[in-house]
């Protein structure tokens, strides 16, 4: 009898325990990440006010994403800011050359006889039919003026070389005998644009009316360091960032853009990278690829699949900070977005139907991405049932031992 009641009382305490256990063993159990169904769940929750969007993956929905990842380029995501390359500025060095029918009335050929060296080469001068007289070269003063003898201090700043010339030569009609004019930016500090990175050779590179291209640039700088398919160049213009993969800019001639005052050109080895987490076939890792992209389908190749023992093959997702373009339909014109303007995305892949792995194979991977793989629901009740195992072990060992002794 006294056998009797002592199992049933350890009995009672076990079972409760378990019925504990089981009860909580969401919170309880050790996991890799969140289930699937918690996963699936996350519409209830926000980030950074926005509402987080769940999206089952088909083929269609990979195509519009892919579509709008494409359309990022550098002609739609940098536009034209600032002042164009040929307009003088604060800063500049001008050198003003002055002509002047024989015979001179303001201009002696003496008033800057050690001041002329840089008439340009093609201009023959005959002392007999004209004068020339160059002031010498000046900095453009913060004011954006130079000062002209006879004329005084001019606005110069904003206007382009022929426009400045044209004023010098209005300025001197009536007073000089049939003026000409050139006028030469000797030293243009102000229209630099600035190659840095993955180059032979980082450089500011003086900006001209012929407009110098991006390609022009990474010239310049003595090419790239490493090989063209795994670089990325930035391009920063007045507060906007923008990438592109080299191939790309080679590839499409738009991409080749015109050049502004200011921008910072940066060449990237390999920057791309996503993170996988959860039931994968192989360790959690941090994986680099390379700039022309890759799609889900070689990233799982590249984390080794998914665990044939631990993998919840209908939970696989991708969790990104999404471009609206990419998330919006005609049934659903606008999302919420985040303080940054981007929509917070769990895409679902369903890996046991086919057609997924169509969808796979379009689906293009974005830099900073997690791929989690949630662990399946047989695996944590593989766990509880361990856990239950080893809980009652002991219950079952005490039992053979009264059995023993009684």
């Amino acid at each position: 009898m006294l056998r009797k009641t002592i199992i049933f009382r350890i009995s009672l305490i076990f079972f409760t325990l378990a019925s504990i256990l089981l009860q909580g063993c969401a919170g309880f159990l050790p996991s890799a990440g969140a289930s699937r169904s918690q996963a699936e769940a996350a519409p209830q929750e926000t980030v950074n006010d926005s509402p987080i969007q769940v999206i089952p993956v088909n083929n269609s929905v990979a195509t519009r994403v892919k579509n709008a990842q494409n359309s990022l380029s550098f002609k739609g995501g940098i536009t034209p800011k600032g002042q164009p390359a040929n307009l003088v500025h604060p800063g500049d060095i001008l050198q003003v050359l002055i002509w002047e029918a024989y015979p001179p009335i303001l201009f002696r050929q003496n008033s800057y006889s050690n001041s002329i060296s840089t008439v340009p080469a093609s201009v023959t001068i005959n002392p007999t039919v004209s004068q020339a007289s160059g002031i010498p070269a000046q900095e453009v003063n913060q004011q954006g003026q130079i000062n002209i003898p006879f004329i005084g201090r001019i606005h110069v700043a904003g206007k382009s070389i022929s426009e400045i010339e044209n004023t010098i030569v209005k300025s001197l009609q009536g007073r000089a005998n049939d003026p000409q004019v050139i006028v030469q930016n000797v030293n243009n500090n102000t229209s630099l644009a600035t190659i840095i990175g993955e180059v032979n050779q980082s450089k500011q590179m003086p900006l001209t009316p012929k407009g110098e291209r991006l390609l022009d640039a990474i010239a310049a700088a003595g090419g790239l360091k490493q090989p063209v398919n795994k670089t990325t160049i930035q391009i920063a213009r007045q507060g906007e960032i923008q990438s592109l993969d080299m191939e790309a800019i080679i590839r499409d001639p738009k991409q080749n853009i015109v050049l502004q005052p200011g921008d910072v050109i940066t060449a990237y080895f390999q920057p791309l990278s996503f993170t996988a987490l959860g039931a994968t076939g192989s360790t959690n890792n941090e994986i680099l690829f390379e700039s022309t992209g890759i799609n889900l389908s070689q990233a799982l190749g590249r984390i080794g699949g998914l665990n044939d023992m631990r993998s919840d093959s209908m939970g696989v997702f991708i969790f990104r900070f999404e471009d609206p373009k990419a998330v919006a339909t005609k049934e659903q014109p606008t999302v919420g977005v985040t303080a940054d303007g981007k929509v917070p995305v769990i895409y679902q892949f369903d890996m046991n139907k086919p057609e997924t792995y169509f969808a796979a194979q379009n689906f293009p991977m974005k830099n900073k991405d997690v791929v989690y793989v949630s662990v399946a629901s047989s695996v944590e009740l593989m766990k509880f049932l361990s856990i239950i195992t080893s809980v009652f072990s002991p219950a079952v060992a005490i039992n053979n031992q009264l059995s023993l002794g009684f």
